[in-house]
């Protein structure tokens, strides 16, 4: 009878307290789940990580990892050690920085850092030329090194709600955007350099203190999608004024410039913001 109550009393202990089998400080443990789906995937969301856990940086063969919506405040340098990594998601942490290391995640493609509290983006972030999208909206930026002029693949950049004064160089070399949004930082001008980016669609500005715009926009033929929302633009390039005398309609432009035959140019002031495009356009990529 006794020992029946020890062993009754040692199962449901057993229930109630979390081993090592029901934690996630197990490399097997966190390999066998990554295998659930049959992709070398990883999500640790949500989790209320103040660290990452040691044994993920045994995880060599991950290729997605998802970190996101935990209140880490630094990765480790064996961030390097997952060198598969393909998409890493940081976003709504707490982190100040990233390590020189991810310069070292030679094949990453997507990297979100959005909402957290970066001041600065390292050098090494360079390295990886192989990203094609990249989110470090709302931080605390005020530039970015000039080494990211070699993410020459990159197409989607999200910069918006940073603390821009002017648009960083590196940006003028990622020849391959089609996708930038640098809204509501504090921009005052945009240099005739912006013709460099060809292949760009959508280009989101609404939110700085821009007085000007450089008459470059008018070789952007590809473009689509312009917002000027809430800005302090006194003087428009040819092709804009076009649009701003006939209420935004589209009509038949010259040939020369090669002026963007498809654009739609929204508002380009705060008088009536009902035509703002700033709540319904997303900014976490």
């Amino acid at each position: 009878m006794g020992g029946r109550v020890c062993r009754e009393e040692a199962k449901e202990e057993k229930r109630q307290s979390p081993g090592r089998e029901d934690s996630l400080m197990s490399a097997d443990k966190i390999r066998r789940f990554t295998k659930q789906s049959g992709h070398n995937v990883l999500s640790l969301a949500r989790r209320g990580l103040k660290d990452a856990p040691g044994e993920l940086w045994e995880l060599l063969e991950l290729e997605k990892l998802n970190l996101s919506l935990n209140n880490l405040k630094a990765l480790p340098p064996q961030l390097a050690l997952l060198s598969n990594l393909l998409v890493l998601n940081l976003w709504g942490n707490q982190l100040s920085s990233l390590p020189a290391e991810i310069g070292q995640l030679r094949r990453l493609r997507v990297l979100f850092v959005y909402r957290n509290r970066l001041t600065e983006v390292p050098e090494d972030l360079g390295a990886c030329t192989q990203l094609e999208v990249l989110s470090l909206a709302n931080n605390q930026l005020s530039s970015l090194p000039a080494s990211l002029s070699n993410l020459t693949r990159l197409r989607k950049l999200n910069l918006s709600h940073n603390l821009m004064t002017h648009l960083p160089g590196c940006i003028y070399s990622m020849k391959a955007l089609v996708f930038l949004d640098l809204s509501c930082n504090r921009l005052e001008n945009v240099a005739e350099n912006i013709q460099a980016l060809l292949e760009l669609k959508i280009l989101l500005m609404e939110g700085n203190h821009l007085h000007s715009l450089p008459r470059g926009l008018c070789f952007l033929t590809r473009l689509e999608l312009l917002n000027l929302d809430f800005n302090c633009i006194r003087d428009l390039p040819e092709f804009l004024q076009v649009f701003h005398q006939q209420n935004y309609k589209k009509q038949t432009l010259p040939t020369y410039p090669p002026y963007p035959q498809n654009i739609m140019i929204w508002h380009l002031s705060t008088a009536n913001p009902k035509h703002s495009l700033f709540s319904s356009t997303s900014s976490s990529l």
